[in-house]
C-alpha cells in the first residue's frame, strides 16, 4: 500500500482517487469546495461531478492545502491545464524533494507552448514527473468499466511505479518511456475531437469523421516525430487510443463542443449555450504554433484554429480542407 495524494476533485479527479483506491492505495483527495469536501466525506458521493456513483469509503477529501501535501509524497494533479501555472506558483513551497508528481492533464499551455510537464519545471523545478494517459472517459472509469491506459516518465523505473499505483483489475497500464510523445498526443488529439464534433454538428457522416480522425492521426503522428518522439506512441493507446474516444464518444466534452459549435456555426453563439472547460480550444493556437516551430503541416489542426479564432466558418473550413492537393498517404512523412 502507497499514500497519494490527488489534487482536483473534479469529475476526473474524484475517479483517479477511485482507481488508486481501487488498487490498494490510501487516498486523501483535496478539492476547493468545502460542500463537495463535505459531501465525499459524509456521504461518500459527489453529486456536482460524478452523478449518482458512489466513491471507496476509504476515500478521505480535505480542503486543507498543507495536509494534503504531508499525506504522501506521492502527488497527483487533476486541476484544469490552463490554471496549472498560477496553482504552482502558490504550490510551489509545498513540493518536496523525492516527491512524485503525476501530470493527469491533457492540454497545451496557451502563452507558452510549453507542455505541462514542461509547464511544471518551468515553476518548480526539476523534480520526479510523470504522466498517466490515454483513452480514459471518466463517466465510464468511474462505473468501473474495462479500460487502457499508459503511465509515461523519462525512465523505466519511473513509469513502473507510476504503473504500479493505478494498476487494478479493470485499469490496465501499460508502461512507456516516451513522455514528450504520450504528452504532446494527449494534447493534439483534443483538437481533432473538436473537428469531428464540427462535422457531425455540420450533418456530415461516418465517411467525413473517419477522413479527419484518420488525416488526424497523420497530424499527431508527423508532428510527435519532429519533436523527436517515438513514433509508435502514436499508434497506441496515448495517441490512437485516445483520439478514438476522444472523437467518437458523446461523453467527449472536446466532440460535444464541436457539434455545437458546428451547429451554430460561430463560437459566440457555442460558448453563449456551453458552459464548461473545452481544453481543444484553449490549446488549438499554441499546437499550431508548435507545428509551424518544427515545420510540420497540419491542416485539420490548423482549420479548427481558425474556426475557433473567428476567421473561418466550419463551412470555409471544410471547404479549404477538401480542396487541398493530395499526395501519396504516408503515416508520418
Amino acid at each position: 500500500m502507497s499514500k497519494v495524494s490527488v489534487f482536483g476533485a473534479g469529475a476526473w479527479g474524484s475517479t483517479l482517487a477511485q482507481v488508486l483506491c481501487d488498487a490498494g492505495n490510501e487516498v486523501l483527495l483535496w478539492g476547493r469546495s468545502a460542500d463537495v469536501v463535505n459531501e465525499i466525506n459524509t456521504k461518500h458521493t459527489n453529486s456536482k461531478y460524478i452523478g449518482t456513483n458512489i466513491l471507496p469509503s476509504e476515500i478521505r477529501a480535505t480542503t486543507d492545502l498543507d495536509e494534503t501535501f504531508a499525506f504522501s509524497k506521492n502527488y497527483v494533479l487533476a486541476i484544469p491545464s490552463q490554471q496549472l501555472r498560477s496553482t504552482l506558483q502558490l504550490w510551489k513551497p509545498h513540493f518536496s524533494d523525492g516527491c512524485l508528481i503525476v501530470s493527469t492533464l491533457k492540454g497545451i499551455e496557451i502563452s507558452t507552448q510549453l507542455r505541462m510537464t514542461e509547464v511544471m519545471e518551468d515553476v518548480i523545478g526539476k523534480h520526479r514527473v510523470a504522466l498517466i494517459t490515454g483513452p480514459n472517459l471518466a463517466d465510464e472509469l468511474i462505473l468501473r468499466q474495462p479500460a487502457g491506459a499508459v503511465a509515461a516518465a523519462t525512465n523505466q523505473a519511473t513509469s513502473e511505479e507510476v504503473r504500479a499505483l493505478f494498476r487494478t483489475p479493470y485499469y490496465r497500464v501499460y508502461t512507456s518511456v516516451d513522455l514528450l510523445g504520450c504528452e504532446l498526443a494527449g494534447a493534439i488529439k483534443n483538437v481533432i475531437a473538436l473537428a469531428v464534433g464540427i462535422s457531425i454538428g455540420m450533418g456530415f457522416g461516418e465517411n467525413t469523421q473517419a477522413m479527419l480522425i484518420t488525416r488526424g492521426l497523420n497530424e499527431v503522428a508527423r508532428l510527435c516525430a519532429a519533436h523527436g518522439a517515438d513514433p509508435l506512441s502514436a499508434a497506441g493507446l496515448a495517441g490512437m487510443g485516445d483520439l478514438v474516444a476522444t472523437c467518437g464518444s458523446p461523453l467527449s466534452r472536446n466532440r460535444t463542443f464541436g457539434e455545437l459549435l458546428g451547429r451554430t456555426g460561430s463560437m459566440e453563439s457555442a460558448l453563449g449555450q456551453w458552459a464548461k472547460t473545452v481544453e481543444g480550444v484553449a490549446s488549438s493556437g499554441a499546437i499550431v504554433e508548435i507545428a509551424h516551430r518544427v515545420g510540420v503541416e497540419v491542416p485539420v489542426i490548423e482549420s479548427v484554429a481558425d474556426i475557433v479564432n473567428g476567421s473561418l466558418s466550419p463551412e470555409a473550413a471544410l471547404q479549404r480542407l477538401m480542396e487541398i492537393t493530395t499526395k501519396a498517404e504516408n503515416f508520418i512523412r
